[in-house]
């Protein structure tokens, strides 16, 4: 039961709880209440006995997937494609908000953000076709360049080794306006008083993005950065997904395409959870390794 204290307490600040019931209700239907389901992966799931009454394999469905010659392959390339994605856009949404920053010109600044802030609103299946029909081997757009340079023609998308760019960088024009907003937001809490002591002593532009800029901003870095390793095994399935091509393959295949295709296209169930799982439990690894090595480096450098 709860005291006298404690209701007065809610009481007086119930505009608090109103706003935080409807995430904490999301977060406990939508998060929680779904992980009853991880059950699966230590079972043989049949649809006519339900998950209780199926039976209990253990680790057997984990095993299945380390057994799998491609098992290494497909988290290789997860693993890469997300720290290719990762170690590229942020270095450029950084740099790209330290210069509108430095921007005097208010007009010019704002123009800036909308034309690269635009993209972000385009639907990844738009995205992908956009892709495409630049790429196309007989019209595409490169191809076109290419033949005016006497080249030969280049299936861009049939390419395996050429996969990874093509996703990085096509994701990088779409989202880098969009992840900068976060470090200009950061870079208006400087003190003013810092660019009135550096402008006394004569410092340029480079030296107050170095010396006061990116000192400032470095917190808000290296969170951005653990919080995304949290999520460098859950890489974006459509997109992915999109460009996948029977050329391509060995390393567009990722763990979120190939748990689509083992669960509801193979219907193995069980299996395609056990993989989450796996997934999942890397994401949690990675977030405490990277959240304890921020910590080694500045005490109060990490989330917690």
């Amino acid at each position: 039961m709860l005291s006298k204290n404690t209701k007065r307490q809610i009481c007086a600040h119930w505009q608090f709880y109103v706003i935080i019931a409807l995430p904490m209700l999301y977060f406990i239907v939508f998060k929680y209440v779904p992980m009853y389901g991880i059950l699966l992966a230590f079972k043989k799931y049949r649809i006519s006995k339900g998950i209780w009454g199926s039976p209990w394999v253990g680790l057997a469905q984990f095993v299945k997937f380390f057994s799998n010659p491609s098992a290494l392959q497909i988290m290789w390339n997860t693993f890469s494609l997300s720290m290719y994605a990762l170690f590229a856009s942020i270095p450029i949404a950084v740099i790209m908000a330290l210069a509108l920053n430095e921007t005097q010109n208010r007009l010019w600044r704002k123009s800036v953000q909308m034309v690269t802030y635009a993209p972000y609103f385009i639907s990844t299946v738009v995205m992908v076709s956009i892709l495409m029909q630049f790429m196309d081997p007989a019209l595409g757009l490169f191809n076109v360049i290419r033949a005016e340079f006497g080249l030969e023609p280049l299936n861009f998308m049939g390419e395996p080794k050429l996969f990874r760019h093509i996703y990085v960088w096509s994701a990088l024009w779409q989202n880098t306006g969009y992840n900068a907003i976060i470090y200009l937001a950061a870079l208006t809490s400087v003190d003013p008083g810092l660019y009135e002591a550096a402008r006394v002593d004569g410092v340029n532009k480079f030296q107050k993005i170095w010396y006061i800029d990116l000192p400032c901003i470095r917190n808000t870095i290296v969170i951005m950065f653990i919080l995304n390793m949290g999520f460098v095994m859950s890489l974006g399935f459509e997109k992915a997904f999109l460009m996948q091509n029977p050329l391509n393959l060995e390393t567009a295949e990722i763990m979120s395409t190939y748990v689509y295709k083992m669960g509801l296209v193979n219907n193995d169930f069980s299996y395609s959870t056990a993989i989450g799982v796996i997934n999942s439990l890397i994401n949690v690894a990675l977030i405490l390794l990277f959240n304890y090595l921020a910590k080694l480096r500045q005490k109060d450098g990490g989330l917690w």
